[in-house]
């Protein structure tokens, strides 16, 4: 392979742009919190940062992690039988009853709107048998995504020494969880009413969804030890970001304000969208000669002002590509760099099918040629 690099795809860029940019970044913006981030979900750029790097407790932020786990790992419509070291928690509640049987779906929306501590435990016995067991899961994954500065020691986030993250590593996995469509659901939803005899309606307790432009979710957290922590999103424009505060007293204000800052001073850009032809390649043996090539998905970042000049996106795809092809197959990836940092890699993918030609098809197009 050999890298080609478009320059008019920057030339697209540049009259897809929106002329209103923020003024200046986000570094001037104060706020109380011990620590913050905003990132943008499509690119995972840090738009905003304040002490990222900082391990503290996160409460019950804990469970978005928890939550990710319980949606990969149990079938959602699956009754749970309630372990009964998972009945009377400490915290917040959903009340479960030991050997009650709760659906799966029921005991997520339970942890996400309503924080059930119990909830929490619940998933955790379901899914690997004791606590000890789905910590040790959740910082597998949590390993796996890049938070190499998290540890968890239970599934609810109430009070431990050793348990603790960054917002850095919160954002990462908040991230990954949100492209979880049923996640993405749940922490979006007000409102919810489990498949059971009492104690079935569930309030979100994140207000950030009612006061913050485009609020989707997703968790809040509070310990006399961790303070208030939450976790907000919100989406304008096709952009998603997240804003994360931790030991912050006025949480909800300051998320909002880093939300709004981010959406303002950063206004997002399509660099290509699904429907776009990139390029056309050269097919050997094939019954066509040239194929064209297409991203399996658009793309949008968010740029300040200044920085769309200093785009450059690169495509890595051989020279040629050989007959028989199927249409919607990787032929090669389309990186989009600012700075020459990574802000986003899309597959390339093949816009029609392309058969082989035989050799009587080759020495039949042969004589005509000829002639």
């Amino acid at each position: 392979m050999r890298e080609r690099v478009f320059c008019f795809i920057i030339i697209f860029m540049m009259l897809m742009a929106n002329p209103s940019y923020g003024q200046e970044k986000m570094k001037n913006i104060q706020t109380g919190g011990k620590s913050a981030i905003v990132m943008d979900v499509e690119t995972g750029r840090i738009l905003y940062e304040k002490n990222m790097h900082l391990k503290l407790p996160m409460a019950s932020t804990t469970k978005i992690m928890t939550a990710l786990l319980a949606i990969e790992n149990i079938p959602l419509e699956k009754r749970v039988k309630i372990n009964q070291n998972a009945q009377g928690i400490e915290g917040s509640s959903i009340y479960l009853r030991a050997n009650e049987e709760v659906k799966a779906i029921d005991l997520v929306y339970g942890l996400m709107l309503r924080s059930g501590n119990d909830a929490a435990a619940a998933i955790a016995y379901e899914v690997s048998g004791s606590i000890e067991a789905f910590a040790d899961l959740m910082n597998e994954r949590a390993n796996k995504i890049g938070a190499k500065n998290t540890n968890f020691t239970n599934p609810h986030g109430l009070h431990h020494e050793n348990h603790y993250t960054t917002a850095y590593d919160l954002a990462l996995i908040t991230r990954e969880a949100l492209k979880n469509s049923v996640f993405k659901e749940v922490v979006k939803t007000k409102f919810w009413t489990a498949d059971r005899n009492e104690y079935k309606h569930f309030a979100n307790k994140n207000i950030g969804l009612e006061i913050c432009e485009g609020g989707d979710g997703v968790k809040t957290g509070y310990t006399t030890r961790s303070g208030r922590c939450l976790v907000s999103s919100a989406s304008r424009e096709g952009m998603q970001f997240i804003s994360i505060t931790l030991d912050d007293y006025n949480w909800f204000d300051t998320n909002k304000k880093l939300l709004d800052e981010g959406f303002k001073r950063y206004r997002p850009h399509h660099i290509f969208t699904e429907e776009q032809v990139i390029t056309s390649m050269k097919v050997l043996n094939g019954k066509k000669n040239t194929v064209f090539i297409k991203p399996n998905r658009g793309l949008i970042v968010p740029l300040s002002e200044g920085e769309l000049e200093r785009l450059l996106t690169v495509i890595n795809a051989p020279d040629t590509l050989e007959a028989p092809l199927e249409k919607g197959s990787k032929i090669g990836t389309m990186v989009t760099y600012l700075d020459g940092k990574i802000l986003g890699t899309t597959d390339l993918i093949i816009d029609e099918s392309v058969e082989r030609i035989t050799i009587r098809e080759k020495i039949k197009n042969l004589f005509i040629k000829q002639n």
